[in-house]
């Protein structure tokens, strides 16, 4: 086997590096510059003068303030090229001369402090930032997977499956539109504090549903980007100690990412919950959990909806059998998260859990009412959830062509196979006279 070579190791020891640290000399620079797009150019050229330099000088013992200081030097003659090129008066030539002797002087700081900067707050203002509520869902996750996750373009597309010029395109609008919108580079305070963490818990739980359950494509899982989420959640929840939202959230996703690698057979094929072999859930990730959800529902004031989503998960990571299932609490917990945050998703995962303490009849009757939710018009799960309820009912024919509905409506290739593998499973239940109850 052929043995990579120096260079190419040189590279992938450069692109790890990068990975971790881009984020923190983004939100570093953007700070002088006030523009996310401009802070990111630097940086970038930091990481070329690193490709072009380490592989022969070598990777330095602190290669995260060698990048910092390298992007704020870029960032400094910039500033400095902007001033000089100014009308050259009097007051202008005086103001230019105190300006340098300033740049020159937070220059050395910079430099001194390259070492042990803290970033914490800079860190939290790119987050924000990048999850400005002025831009669009879409254009949010692509640019913070771009700002804070260190991926590339292609990286991204792949991730979501879209054409790469399209996410080029998405991240080049986001960043005009936060220029154009002179959104500031800063923490918000009070009452905007409150409705822009609402957009960021939203941007990273969005990047984690879809890598724990893809929209579409051929993969029913996409655990890269679960982990790009978990390290998001996990850099908030540092930063932000106080706050019982964020530590729901990151509970919610520790527990769920437990489940990955129960969650599909050798070839790929979804299993679903209740089928899961469960001494495959990573323990570790459902003790990280248990502890973040400890530390949400000990804030004071009332759970939040990543917090109770969260209580939900713990009941199943709890429960050492599909039948030792709280489901009575669970469902509890659902009719206390319509109240906070209702919605006709939230009434539909209800259902099921009413449907799994009461009976099916019970989970049927909430069902039906959302059948005319315009909502929920094109959405699968209705008609999936609908076709098993009433396979557990023995209506197996009325389960068939729901089966069939939720399959045309989902655009996951291996969800589309499992739903018409049920509708099948249905023909020969149905030829077969299941037992009151069962489940395919």
């Amino acid at each position: 086997m052929d043995q990579p070579s120096p260079a190419s190791e040189a590279a992938r020891t450069i692109e790890a590096i990068w990975r971790i640290e881009a984020a923190k000399v983004i939100a570093a620079v953007a700070r002088m510059v006030r523009d996310v797009g401009l802070a990111e150019e630097f940086a970038q050229d930091a990481l070329v003068a690193a490709l072009e330099n380490w592989p022969t000088t070598g990777i330095p013992d602190n290669p995260g303030a060698w990048l910092m200081t390298t992007a704020k030097r870029r960032a400094l003659d910039r500033l400095r090229h902007n001033t000089l090129i100014a009308p050259k008066h009097t007051e202008l030539s005086r103001e230019l001369d105190a300006r340098h002797e300033h740049a020159a002087a937070e220059f050395n700081e910079m430099v001194d402090a390259a070492l042990d900067d803290e970033v914490g707050d800079d860190l939290l203002r790119l987050i924000f930032t990048a999850c400005h509520p002025v831009l669009s869902p879409e254009a949010r996750s692509a640019l913070t997977l771009r700002l804070l996750g260190g991926l590339s373009t292609d990286e991204i597309a792949r991730a979501f499956l879209v054409a790469e010029p399209t996410v080029a395109q998405r991240i080049v609008r986001a960043k005009r539109t936060l220029s154009a919108a002179r959104v500031p580079f800063e923490l918000p305070r009070g009452e905007a504090l409150a409705s822009r963490l609402d957009s960021v818990l939203e941007v990273v739980y969005l990047v984690f549903n879809e890598g724990y359950a893809a929209t579409a494509g051929d993969d029913w899982v996409r655990p890269a980007l679960c982990e790009e989420a978990l390290r998001l959640g996990r850099i908030l929840a540092e930063l932000m100690a106080a706050e019982p939202e964020v530590h729901g959230l990151v509970a919610l996703m520790e527990i769920q990412a437990s489940r990955l690698h129960a969650r599909t057979d050798p070839t790929g094929e979804p299993i679903l919950l209740l089928d899961q072999d469960r001494a495959r859930w990573d323990r570790l990730l459902i003790r990280r959990g248990l502890a973040a959800l400890d530390r949400a529902e000990s804030q004071p004031g009332p759970l939040g909806p990543y917090t109770l989503q969260a209580a939900i998960a713990a009941c199943h990571a709890r429960a050492a059998t599909a039948d030792a299932t709280d489901w009575t609490r669970i469902a509890a917990l659902y009719d206390a998260l319509a109240q906070v945050a209702p919605s006709p998703v939230v009434t539909l995962n209800r259902a099921v859990a009413v449907a799994m303490a009461f009976g099916p009849a019970a989970g049927l009757e909430i069902v039906d009412t959302l059948l005319a939710e315009p909502r929920l018009e094109n959405y699968h799960l209705l008609p999936s959830v609908r076709g098993d309820l009433l396979t557990r009912l023995d209506r197996v024919a009325e389960a068939r062509a729901e089966f069939e509905r939720a399959a045309t409506l989902t655009r996951n290739a291996r969800e589309r196979a499992l739903l018409l593998a049920r509708a099948v499973a249905c023909a020969g239940h149905s030829d077969a006279s299941p037992r009151p109850g069962s489940t395919p």
